[in-house]
């Protein structure tokens, strides 16, 4: 019992209680990964220079001279697949985010952090752009080790130097694009060919945009995904023993062991305990010790140990994508109950989006009887009720539109105005106060239901119809 007790206790102080990126005297440890290869590298290589190119070319894209894509949270003006959303499309915006959710709940519970591996902004910019660099100027591991040991001579100061100068050049290149999806490519290309001084806010958010990526991918690195995106945080409560994740197969590793030329001991494991894994991840942790929050799911320790295990003639796998319910019991990965239901939830949200989006009207119009307001009845035998209208312009197009009273068919007048055609700026959201007037024997009963059509005054058509109702004691 004593035996097992320290071994838990020795467990414990070699694993849980520290973190690979800090030292015993609570100092950082800089990481340096060993250059990965392999299968899934080649893919995540292929998947992140695609997601690159989207990011670097989205802003040049126009439509009907408009960003194709713009967030610009200035203006709270939103251009997303060369649709305009403005705030009165808000319902839209937050059941977008609460579908993102439960989208990233999803592949959470099914798929642990496939998002963080493949295709987070953080990883593809770290490990297959600012990452590559590094390689390429310092080395791999031991070279980039080595480097960091010698003292500050020729060599040493040359490689930081062409290094950190081209990671400055990315982070400028990237804080420019990130400010064109902002306020667009026209007024990005303004403040970099203009004077600082006629752009002022747009120059030092160019500046601090790119001051922050270099400061990220430079010196905070991986501690960007192990203490501050609380998505890291996230998956510790997701995970369970169904979630695919990157795994290490221990009951076929351990015990693990170094290989020996010409024996064969049969109580060894497949792991040889060369402790690649450890070397290639980015985050330094060691997967052998279990699911950790730290992993990011990037399979760089995959291709490392299938690169070992094909050497040593034996099945790869050892470390691969898998739950812990299939390692520990041989059962094939299945969706769970929980999975299914998010699963659903999605649908629903998704579903409901999409009619909100392919359904919204370029206008908006709420129109409310005027409250306190009596009906009147006037000698041509017509009831008129007070209307209070606000309409939004959701285009980049001036709008000229007009307000009909359709069914029951009646006739509109507005309060002070003199045509019945009302222009609409870009943007432009206009407040009324109108009169409608209905014939006495199409009203039903003391309240009636009455419906609008806001048609376009050039071409006739409908562009929205709104509820209302009407009220009448005659």
């Amino acid at each position: 019992m004593s035996n097992k007790i320290l071994t838990d206790i020795e467990y414990e102080e070699l694993y849980r209680d520290h973190v690979s990126f800090v030292d015993k005297e609570g100092k950082r440890v800089w990481i340096h990964p060993k250059k990965p290869k392999g299968r899934f590298y080649k893919y995540r290589t292929w998947v992140s220079w695609f997601l690159l190119a989207v990011f670097f070319s989205m802003p040049f894209i126009y439509v009907d001279g408009h960003p194709f894509m713009m967030f610009n949270v200035f203006e709270r003006t939103f251009i997303i697949f060369g649709q305009v959303f403005f705030p009165q499309d808000f319902i839209i915006f937050g059941l977008t985010m609460l579908a993102f959710f439960v989208f990233v709940i999803l592949f959470t519970v099914i798929y642990g952090r496939i998002w963080c591996g493949w295709v987070c902004p953080q990883t593809v910019f770290m490990e297959m752009v600012f990452r590559k660099i590094e390689y390429w100027i310092e080395g791999d591991r031991n070279q980039q080790l080595k480097l960091e040991k010698q003292p500050w001579n020729k060599e040493k100061i040359l490689k930081k130097v062409a290094k950190h100068g081209i990671f400055m050049l990315i982070a400028l290149l990237i804080g420019h694009t990130f400010m064109a999806y902002l306020i667009g490519l026209k007024e990005t290309i303004k403040i970099v060919t203009q004077p600082p001084t006629e752009h002022w806010v747009g120059f030092l958010g160019v500046v601090g945009f790119s001051g922050l990526f270099y400061f990220v991918f430079s010196y905070i690195r991986e501690q960007a995904c192990i203490l501050i995106c609380p998505y890291g945080r996230l998956q510790g409560v997701l995970v369970d023993n169904d979630t695919m994740t990157v795994a290490y197969d221990y009951k076929r590793g351990e015990p693990r062991g170094k290989l020996k030329k010409g024996k064969q001991n049969g109580a060894q494991g497949d792991c040889v305990d060369c402790t690649l894994c450890v070397q290639v991840c980015p985050t330094g942790i060691d997967i052998r010790n279990g699911t950790q929050m730290e992993c990011v799911g990037c399979t760089a320790c995959i291709d490392a140990c299938d690169a070992v295990m094909e050497k040593v003639g034996k099945p790869k796998g050892l470390i691969r994508y898998a739950s812990i319910r299939s390692i520990e019991e041989g059962v094939p990965f299945h969706l769970t109950k929980r999975a299914w239901a998010y699963s659903a939830v999605l649908l629903v949200l998704l579903g409901i989006i999409g009619a909100l989006v392919f359904g919204r009207s370029i206008t908006e119009t709420i129109v409310l009887r005027t409250p306190g307001q009596l009906a009147q009845l006037h000698e041509d035998g017509t009831v008129s009720n007070l209307f209070n209208a606000s309409i939004v312009n959701k285009s980049f197009d001036t709008l000229r539109v007009q307000l009909e009273a359709a069914e029951p068919r009646g006739r509109v007048e507005f309060v002070g105005e003199k045509s019945t055609t009302i222009v609409l700026k870009p943007a432009e959201k206009r407040e009324m106060v109108f009169f409608v007037y209905l014939d006495k024997n199409s009203i039903k009963g003391r309240k009636t239901s009455l419906k609008f059509k806001v048609k376009d005054a050039d071409s006739g058509e409908t562009l929205e119809t709104v509820k209302a109702s009407f009220f009448s004691n005659y």
